[in-house]
């Protein structure tokens, strides 16, 4: 079990900047998120191993007190028989605790074993969610380092990249805006021409006709 805990923390501690530098990617990001939760559902599974073994540990501990137990009836057993001289009762007792004590010192061992893979498996463990943090928070780092690349981008696009299109634009609408003030201002002068003319007109006359009234008046 140990090896398949190594292998799946090995797995999980790759070199990220591969992925990243991976071209046929399109969105390193995208492909860093999906490489995490496939990292997190190993992480599930290493966990569920670990609970596993703490039950075969659980099982040890309880089939070795029922095997000691059973060794230690069996022992006092085998003594009061011997001392009361009853050879077949003693050396059934006595097989009895034979049997019994080597199954518990087996189940001991068994113990023992597992608490020490526990011991292992859980530094495992450890040292595999301290490099999925660590995962997760270069991966914010790498998110904010593209956010603000993606934001110079928009930037850059703007003031340079389409700044010619922009002016070419702008140019485009004054251009377009000239040539309807033009056509509005001469469609009014147009309207307005006749009406000059005619107030010009009696202006013309009236200015005569006063001359011609103070010429009368002066004779």
């Amino acid at each position: 079990m140990s090896n398949v805990f190594t292998r799946i923390k090995d797995s999980i501690s790759a070199d990220i900047h591969q992925l990243l530098d991976d071209k046929e990617e399109k969105n390193p990001i995208a492909s860093l998120n999906n490489y995490l939760r496939q990292s997190e559902q190993q992480k599930e599974k290493v966990k569920k191993l670990l609970q596993r073994h703490y039950r075969l540990k659980e099982e040890f501990t309880s089939e070795y007190h029922h095997a000691q137990d059973l060794a230690d009836k069996r022992y006092k057993q085998a003594q009061i028989a011997k001392q009361a001289n009853e050879a077949d009762l003693y050396e059934f007792a006595q097989t009895e605790y034979e049997e019994y004590d080597r199954r518990a010192r087996r189940m001991k061992q068994a113990r023992e074993n597992a608490v020490h893979q526990i011991e292992q498996l859980e530094r495992s463990y450890k040292e595999m969610t301290h490099k999925l943090k660590d995962m997760h928070l270069k991966r914010m780092e790498l998110m904010g380092r593209e956010n603000v690349a993606r934001t110079n981008e928009q930037i850059n696009r703007v003031l340079h990249g389409d700044a010619n299109k922009s002016i070419d634009r702008f140019s485009e609408l004054e251009e377009f805006i000239e040539k309807i003030e033009k056509k509005v201002n001469k469609a009014y002068y147009e309207s307005t021409f006749d009406q000059k003319i005619a107030d010009l007109e009696k202006e013309v006359m009236n200015t005569n006709t006063n001359v011609s009234t103070e010429n009368h008046v002066s004779q």
